[in-house]
């Protein structure tokens, strides 16, 4: 009788979340390389050839060239920028309407700006709104349809798919762990016909994607609520709130050289951060009286950096945050972009989010095709 109702509840979840869910994890395989699938295919954008100079133009006149190179009124808000000297530095505008509905309505504008640091020469002007793997990332958040109605949808759909898999985990569950039911249980048997086949492998895959399929959910879901995130961090923060180690990065002040302090910290920051993967500076009202600028050291983990905090006056750093002196609700806080895309351990974590990905996209399309073949049996 229980599991009858597991079922019930399992069938009816499933059935209104699979279109979501199998959109999610195709887009969820694409997007798992999209930073390497971009420079495979825009190498023109993302490299540049060598200047024999290792010394970069000002980062303020590097954005002035960059907002020349914009329409009126489009306005620089962030600066992805590379120590390594084959690389351009990335100039993003960006404006958004919350309110609206559908992908194109949702961006005003989208734009970004390649630049090569060293000569000023703009590389590239790449109307990102448009731009195939954004596009996946927009269709993976909300469905193309603007983050005010695309958002939830997508966060009860995950919260639904992690419900469906914990109930397939319990109808999975063999009631003999001996024999032919055992076995079929991990591996299906190939000869056969293939309704059954479909069946086998509906559970198999829904077993071995559970952990991971779980964890891809879970940390996808902290994007959709980020006060869940915030909760559990500090949950686990007051846990070891004793244990957390103090921050060994020293925090020097700097001279002033030149009349805008971003470029005296960015130079700082250049060579004290040498072998860094990037840098991202958000660009803020020239009223503000600080500005930060996170150093991601390895190019392609968020979880992995130290951020500066500049008090704008003095040039003064009030802050520096790294993950090296982070409590264990922050650290794995900062860590949720590297477990949901697969980038925590490198490329090997990477292409298993794909696998779980591409099982996870499947299971709807087995699920379904169940449910017809016993609605035709009546």
């Amino acid at each position: 009788m229980v599991k009858a109702g597991i079922l019930w509840l399992h069938k009816w979840l499933a059935i209104v979340s699979g279109v979501v869910v199998f959109i999610l994890g195709l887009t969820g395989c694409i997007y798992t390389f999209h930073d390497d699938l971009k420079q495979i295919c825009y190498p023109e954008k993302y490299f540049i050839s060598s200047t024999g100079s290792n010394k970069t133009l000002p980062l303020s006149k590097l954005t002035e060239v960059a907002t020349r190179a914009l329409t009126d009124g489009e306005k620089i808000t962030r600066v992805d920028l590379y120590p390594a000297q084959d690389r351009s530095w990335i100039f993003r505008a960006q404006s958004v309407n919350e309110e609206a509905f559908g992908h194109w309505n949702y961006f005003n504008y989208y734009k970004r700006v390649f630049i090569n640091p060293y000569t000023g020469e703009v590389v590239a002007i790449e109307n990102s709104k448009t731009e195939f793997f954004q596009v996946m990332l927009q269709l993976h958040m909300n469905l193309l349809l603007g983050k005010k109605y695309g958002h939830p949808v997508v966060a009860y759909s995950t919260l639904i798919f992690i419900l469906v898999m914990i109930s397939g985990l319990v109808l999975w569950w063999p009631k003999k762990w001996k024999g032919k039911r055992q076995r079929r249980s991990f591996w299906p048997k190939w000869s056969v016909k293939w309704k059954r086949l479909n069946y086998d492998l509906h559970n198999i895959i829904g077993f071995y994607s559970f952990l991971l399929g779980i964890a891809i959910g879970l940390t996808g879901l902290f994007f959709s609520f980020p006060n869940w995130k915030s909760a559990v961090a500090k949950g686990l923060n007051q846990l070891n709130a004793k244990a957390q180690p103090s921050s060994e990065i020293a925090q020097p002040h700097i001279s002033r050289q030149s009349v805008n302090p971003l470029d005296d910290a960015l130079h700082y920051l250049l060579e004290e951060n040498r072998g860094a993967g990037m840098m991202s500076i958000r660009l803020r009202n020239e009223d503000d009286r600080g500005f930060d600028v996170q150093v991601r050291l390895e190019e392609q983990r968020t979880g992995k950096f130290n951020w500066y905090y500049f008090e704008k006056s003095s040039l003064r750093i009030d802050k520096i945050d790294s993950h090296r002196n982070q409590a264990a609700g922050d650290r794995l806080a900062s860590l949720n972009y590297d477990i949901h895309t697969g980038n925590i351990g490198g490329w090997p974590t990477k292409i298993l989010a794909f696998i779980i990905s591409l099982f996870c996209a499947s299971l709807p399309i087995t699920g379904y095709i169940i449910w017809i073949n016993k609605g035709t049996k009546r």
